[in-house]
C-alpha cells in the first residue's frame, strides 16, 4: 500500500511538473486572468498561526478541514462539536488580503490541497445537491429540467437525472461553474500555486494526519470521523450511474475535467460494454 502511494505521488508530481512546465501555463497567481485569480484566492484558506494555506475543494472533505481550521484558530472547541457548518465565518481567505500579504504567504507558507476522482466527485455533488438541498433544486434543478427535458411539466428541481446534470455541465463554462462541480484545476490552479502536498480522498485519514503532523498542529486536533448519516459514493454506485448514462455524454464531458484526471493520476471512467455487463 505504501509503495503504491509513493508511486502514485511520484506520478502526480512528475505530471504536474511536465504539464505546468509548458510555456502557456501560469507560473504564479499574478499571471492568471483576474477572474481565475479571484477564484483561487477565494478558495485558499489561511492559518497564520500554523503558517499554512489550504485550498478547499467542495465534495473533498472540505467541511472537516474547515472545522479543523476553526479549532486551530480557537473559534471552535473541538472537531466533534455538533453544528451546521458555516462556510464563511471564523475563516481567513487569502483573497481578503493585500497583494504583498498574499505574495508573502504563497512564498513562505506550507500549501496543500485534497483531490478526488472527478466522476466520483461529480456524482457526490449531484446526489447531495439535487437529492437533499432545496436551495440547489430551486436555483439549478428547475432550470436544468426546463432546459433538457422535453415534457418538463412543473418540476420542483428535485428530480434532475444524472444525465440531465451532465448535459448541463457540458454547456457550462468551467470558469463560471458552481464551486461544487467546478474542476479542481480551476478552483486551486496547481500550476500557479506550487502545492507542497496533494492529499487524496482515497487516503483521507492517513493524508490528513500527515498534514496535521507536518504543520505541527496540537496532538488533540485530529481529522474528524465521517458523520454517521453520510452516504459515501461507493465503486458500485459509481458503476451503476456511469453504466446507465449515455456513453457519448461521458465522452464529451471528459475534456472539461481532463486536467483533473491527468494531473492527479485518476483513470478515465470505464464505460465499455464489458465492464458495464459485470
Amino acid at each position: 500500500g505504501d509503495l503504491d502511494t509513493e508511486v502514485l505521488r511520484d506520478i502526480r508530481n512528475r505530471t504536474i511538473r511536465a504539464v505546468c512546465g509548458q510555456r502557456a501555463m501560469p507560473r504564479s497567481v499574478w499571471e492568471l486572468p483576474a477572474g481565475q485569480r479571484r477564484t483561487v484566492l477565494r478558495h485558499l484558506l489561511v492559518s497564520d498561526k500554523y503558517r499554512f494555506l489550504y485550498c478547499y475543494v467542495p465534495k473533498v472533505a472540505c467541511s472537516n478541514w474547515k472545522r479543523i481550521l476553526k479549532v486551530l484558530d480557537g473559534a471552535l472547541e473541538s472537531v466533534d462539536v455538533k453544528m451546521k457548518m458555516d462556510h464563511k465565518s471564523d475563516l481567513v481567505f487569502l483573497g481578503d488580503m493585500k497583494p504583498d500579504e498574499i505574495s508573502y504567504r504563497l512564498k513562505n507558507y506550507y500549501k496543500f490541497v485534497f483531490v478526488r476522482n472527478p466522476m466520483e466527485r461529480l456524482l457526490s455533488a449531484y446526489r447531495n445537491k439535487f437529492g437533499e438541498i432545496k436551495e440547489y433544486q430551486q436555483k439549478y434543478g428547475v432550470e436544468i429540467v426546463r432546459r433538457y427535458r422535453k415534457n418538463a411539466g412543473n418540476s420542483a428541481g428535485d428530480d434532475v437525472t444524472f444525465s440531465e446534470f451532465l448535459r448541463y455541465l457540458l454547456d457550462e463554462d468551467a470558469e463560471r461553474m458552481n464551486e461544487h462541480w467546478m474542476p479542481i484545476y480551476n478552483l486551486c490552479q496547481p500550476c500557479a500555486v506550487r502545492y507542497d502536498f496533494i492529499g487524496s480522498y482515497e487516503r483521507l485519514n492517513a493524508d490528513a494526519n500527515y498534514v496535521l503532523e507536518r504543520v505541527q498542529s496540537p496532538s488533540f486536533v485530529r481529522f474528524p470521523e465521517r458523520q454517521s448519516w453520510y452516504k459515501p459514493v461507493t465503486a458500485e454506485t459509481l458503476h451503476y450511474y456511469l453504466c446507465n448514462t449515455q456513453r457519448r455524454l461521458i465522452k464529451e464531458l471528459l475534456p472539461k475535467y481532463i486536467l483533473d484526471f491527468s494531473l492527479f493520476a485518476y483513470p478515465l471512467p470505464n464505460v465499455t460494454s464489458e465492464f458495464c455487463r459485470q
